[in-house]
């Protein structure tokens, strides 16, 4: 049975523009299954920093630095998505706006440090998104998701403390 990618429309008579219909207020289970998916690379790195000699060691602190690197700026993005759908009904706070780049422009620092500490920031980083998002998605009618964010959060940034602590 194929997968239907499709998401529901509906015309909205006031633009005459199409309008996602698509209920985000728990998380679908393609969502569940590709987000704790997505920690494979975190866990695999992590193994990997620890069982690599000191070059190999390095390029795999990289990798996992530069994972978690795209990670937290796709939970800013996150905020970014739920701004635009919430526009749609109200005006979000400049506050969500900000937050949606803040994640990105973190992680792009740690990028720039030794390995270690910028494995320890972005360790930090995914708790201060998590911390965000526990008081943003109730108010952006997402709540549903902090529940697999938690463990989301708790595997990806135990991976990066085994990292930073490898290297």
């Amino acid at each position: 049975m194929p997968l239907d990618t499709r998401l529901p429309t509906r015309q909205n008579p006031e633009s005459n523009k199409l309008t996602l219909q698509a209920d985000l207020s728990t998380p679908p289970v393609w969502a569940r299954r590709l987000g704790y998916a997505g920690l494979l690379p975190f866990v695999g790195l992590a193994i990997a920093t620890c069982y690599f000699q000191d070059g190999l060691r390095l390029q795999w602190a990289y990798a996992l630095l530069t994972y978690a690197a795209t990670i937290a700026s796709f939970l800013g993005a996150i905020h970014w998505g739920l701004a635009m759908r919430a526009q749609q009904v109200r005006e979000p706070a400049i506050a969500v706006w900000l937050w949606g780049v803040i994640p990105c422009l973190l992680a792009w620092v740690a990028l720039l440090i030794p390995f270690g500490a910028g494995l320890w920031s972005l360790a930090v980083l995914l708790w201060a998104c998590y911390g965000v998002d526990s008081r943003a998605y109730p108010r952006l009618g997402v709540q549903e998701w902090l529940s697999m964010r938690l463990v989301l959060t708790q595997v990806a940034s135990a991976c990066c403390a085994i990292g930073a602590m490898a290297v």
